[in-house]
């Protein structure tokens, strides 16, 4: 490694934002601009990949400057298996985003795809700080170029839409600034690695968990804080929907897995069994939602609620199947869900309708379209050989190991994803018209083939083979794991000494810092 990697893959993207607003250029030389940053992006974190170290679970690449000594800020990066593989997703997916908008977007050309490289930029950020308030300033930048993708180029109620998902987002973001502040009065630092190394009281512990699961839940969304987000997949144009689903809910379950476990493990555990409950909820509720919906958008956003569910319901599990399980439903959950959100955006430009009854019979007109619907649809509900039953198995196996009872009712939510995935893929090829007419649609050009085949070849790839993948997140994985265990025993080993005492005056009294 010659250079900052992590650094040059915020920069080249805010670079270019820049150049983008400065120099004159007309639509087309836009368009073409920002692909070629997408394909630089690539070649550049490709490095990461290459160089990533498969036997080390702890941070790698780092990167670190003093910001603002006085009061402890550092410019701070790295990434372990967990941040690498969203570090990547979110690198791939700026060329996929400029290709599917090509012809989507039609006003305001430059600004768009200045929205689009600063969400790259603040993506890589979000996922590569190491600093707390530089996590802080990355997630808070993700929120104006979002909002704008949906007030600007969404459908006829995008500003109730926009709307709603700020002020969500700026509720959960306050809430997670008054965790960090609250995080550095007593831990002293606003290092991540400093943090996770030390043990906090367990009534501290129980308020910064409760802010910060918040915060996250919202963004993830977990039910009931998700109904901010049908209203915004539905509104925003094609690629705002794929940033939303591949990367945006992905903070949320992130913070749970980097900061609510490790920094707030005896809170964590304390509260397990209610974020396993709404986990469920989430998922059973997302999937019988999205069995009664007519709007292709709608369907397929409920069905992130459900996904999101395996999400946390893996990671509070506590075992190593369900935290890796859920780091690959994240990742698997990112390139399928994108995926269909393109392939939404792709009829609706023929059919100008998301509705279900608008789009019937596409079998016959557009079997190239359809094939790569099937394909998508099929892994977004897990069937074996593609990428998304990985992560899902393995949560499913995560569960029945914890709780015979869990396992059972998670079940028909795996059931309901089929359910509803196979009616909206059925419908879609073999239905009916209500009004029969030669649409006369073309299939799949070159271009759409282009932004389309590269995640058909992950969802094999990952599907067959998730070796490698595992492989990148399981040392991680269990770092994270033996500090949530290493202090959560410390906890009850503090417990034994003081019986006689009650269990919060007790551990509120400890101060203890380190592993």
């Amino acid at each position: 490694m010659s250079y900052p990697i992590l650094t040059t893959l915020i920069f080249v993207p805010l670079a270019a934002a820049f150049l983008l607003m400065v120099l004159p250029m007309g639509q087309l030389a836009v368009r073409r601009f920002t692909l070629w940053t997408g394909f630089a992006e690539i070649a550049l974190a490709i490095p990461l990949l290459t160089g990533f170290s498969l036997s080390e679970g702890g941070f790698q690449f780092v990167e670190h400057m003093e910001w603002v000594p006085q009061w402890g800020l550092s410019y701070s990066l790295a990434v372990d298996g967990i941040s690498l593989l969203m570090v990547l997703l979110s690198v791939l997916l700026l060329p996929l985003t400029v290709l599917c908008s090509w012809t989507y977007i039609e006003k305001r050309i430059k600004e768009f795809h200045f929205c689009l490289l600063l969400m790259t930029a603040a993506c890589v950020g979000v996922f590569a700080a190491m600093d707390l308030v530089l996590f802080y300033v990355f997630w808070e930048a993700m929120l104006i170029p979002m909002y704008l993708l949906i007030a600007v180029w969404g459908g006829p109620e995008k500003r109730y839409a926009s709307i709603k998902f700020f002020l969500y987002t700026l509720a959960g973001s306050t809430l997670l600034l008054a965790a960090i502040v609250a995080l550095y009065y007593q831990g002293g630092t606003f290092s991540i690695p400093e943090l996770l190394g030390m043990h906090f009281p367990a009534e501290f512990q129980t308020w910064v968990f409760l802010a910060m699961a918040l915060a996250f839940a919202i963004k993830v969304p977990m039910f009931p804080f998700h109904t901010w987000l049908p209203a915004a997949h539905v509104q925003a144009p094609a690629a705002g929907s794929v940033l939303l689903a591949s990367v945006l809910l992905k903070m949320g379950t992130y913070g749970f897995l980097r900061f609510c476990l490790p920094i707030c493990p005896d809170a964590s555990q304390f509260f397990a069994p209610a974020m396993i409950a709404i986990s469920v909820i989430s998922i059973i509720y997302g999937g019988l939602v999205a069995l009664g919906q007519n709007d292709i958008k709608r369907i397929i956003a409920y069905s992130s609620v459900a996904h999101m569910g395996f999400v946390t319901l893996g990671i509070f599990l506590f075992n190593q199947e369900g935290a890796q399980g859920a780091v690959m439903v994240m990742l698997n959950h990112g390139i399928v869900t994108g995926a269909l959100f393109m392939m939404v955006g792709l009829v609706y430009e023929r059919s100008h309708s998301r509705d279900l009854s608008d789009n019937l019979g596409l079998g016959k007109f557009m079997p190239a379209y359809m094939g790569f619907f099937g394909l998508f649809a099929l892994s977004s509900f897990g069937f074996p050989g593609l990428n998304s039953f990985v992560g899902e198995a393995l949560v499913l196996i995560a569960a029945f190991a914890s709780d015979t009872v869990t396992g059972l009712i998670v079940i028909p939510g795996a059931l309901l994803a089929a359910a509803y995935m196979l009616r909206l893929g059925l419908k879609m090829a073999w239905g009916r018209p209500a009004s029969p007419k030669d649409k006369g649609w073309a299939d799949l050009n070159k271009r759409e083939w282009a932004y389309l085949a590269p995640l058909a070849v992950l969802v094999f790839y990952i599907g067959l083979a998730p070796g490698l993948t595992l492989r990148v997140i399981t040392p991680s994985v269990d770092r994270m794991l033996q500090l949530y265990e290493t202090k959560t025993r410390q906890t009850a080993q503090m417990e034994q000494q003081a019986p006689a005492r009650p269990k919060l005056l007790a551990l509120s009294e400890t101060t203890e810092k380190g592993e």
